[in-house]
């Protein structure tokens, strides 16, 4: 019988490596998803700095053409006070001319502070370029490292199953049955051993006849509170703990 639990040690050990390998791989793409995430949000920024640099660009565009279409105004006003020979119209006229004049001081004020705005968001356009490019590149080379990763673990978890056909075969078929068993229910820590009179499962106190089978090796003994299949080596201490 130590033999068998020998024989179950070395595949329980295979089984814990291979959930590990996979483990590590179910955690590639979420990683991978995040770095991806985070190459999208420096990018959202250089972009966000560019929409308001189009968007000053626009509302100053549009005051040029308020301060051209105000001069024209001044123009024609100029011209119609020319043409007039009423005093009461000739100042309505000069009051709308200095109505515009003041219209486009206004505007004009409105221009400076666009001017410093698009100073502002030229500066903050690049250092979003300057953050888009080390982002994206450090991104690239991470992900890369995780597909070189992702490729290793794959290859690892191959090497492993296919071995583990080899190990649970030389495992008899009635044991290795109930190893599979408490393998889906219990995880991967279903052959513990003994340590201070108790379950190295469950950590619960063993019965003495389990204690007295187990260091007789003469047949497989589990846990009578949760099934595991139970071990003792010399190193271990079978006396119960105060």
């Amino acid at each position: 019988m130590q033999d068998t639990i020998e024989k179950l040690l070395i595949l329980q050990d295979r089984d814990r490596r291979i959930r590990r390998v996979q483990g590590e791989l179910a955690h590639i793409e979420p990683e991978r998803q995040l770095l991806k995430q985070r190459a999208a949000g420096a990018l959202g920024k250089l972009e966000e700095s560019k929409s308001r640099i189009k968007h000053i660009e626009s509302e100053r565009k549009a005051l040029e053409l308020e301060v051209e279409a105000k001069k024209s105004q001044i123009i024609r006003y100029a011209n119609q006070q020319l043409d007039t020979r009423k005093n009461d119209e000739y100042r309505a006229l000069a009051n709308e001319i200095e109505g515009c004049k003041r219209a486009i001081f206004s505007i004009e004020d409105q221009e400076i502070a666009l001017m410093e705005q698009a100073e502002a968001a030229q500066k903050e356009a690049q250092a979003a370029i300057r953050l888009d490019t080390e982002t994206r590149k450090l991104v690239e080379e991470q992900v890369a490292q995780l597909g070189q990763r992702e490729q290793n673990l794959k290859q690892e978890l191959e090497k492993l199953q296919s071995d583990r056909g080899e190990l649970a075969a030389a495992v008899d078929e009635i044991v290795r049955g109930r190893y599979e068993r408490l393998l889906r229910n219990k995880g991967e820590n279903v052959v513990v051993g003994v340590q201070h009179g108790v379950c190295g499962g469950c950590h619960m106190k063993l019965q003495p006849q389990l204690l007295v089978a187990c260091r007789s090796f003469k047949e497989l003994v589990t846990c009578g509170n949760c099934g595991r299949i139970l071990y003792y080596t010399r190193d271990m201490d079978l006396a119960v703990a105060d």
